[in-house]
């Protein structure tokens, strides 16, 4: 049983826009297809290990690997537009500082 939290919207929002960046990244005339194929793995990957517990490796790293891959899809950015990339990365920096209890707000971890 999954329970639905603050928590897990703001990580599957983020997944779900890094997964479209990675799409959109492939799809155009001069964007990386390296880094969109890297970003679809490991953001499909991330919202996996959401609901998955099979996943070799937890959400933490796949969380962090995707904020990487972000990063990474910001330098090199081709014809894409910046505004998913930086809306994911926001919200998957938000999912790691509360996941990690960095930071506590009351009533959203």
């Amino acid at each position: 049983m999954i329970t639905l939290s603050w928590l897990l919207l703001i990580a599957l929002v983020g997944g779900a826009l890094a997964l479209v960046d990675g799409i959109m990244r492939l799809r155009a005339r001069g964007g990386s297809t390296v880094v969109g194929i890297i970003e679809i793995v490991v953001a499909g990957l991330f919202l996996l290990s959401l609901f998955l517990p099979g996943i070799p490796f937890g959400s933490l790293v796949l969380g962090i690997a995707t904020l990487v891959v972000l990063v990474v899809a910001l330098i090199t950015r081709g014809r894409t537009g910046l505004t998913l990339p930086i809306i994911a990365l926001a919200l998957i920096a938000l999912w790691l500082v509360l996941l990690n209890r960095w930071l506590i707000i009351p009533g959203i971890n």
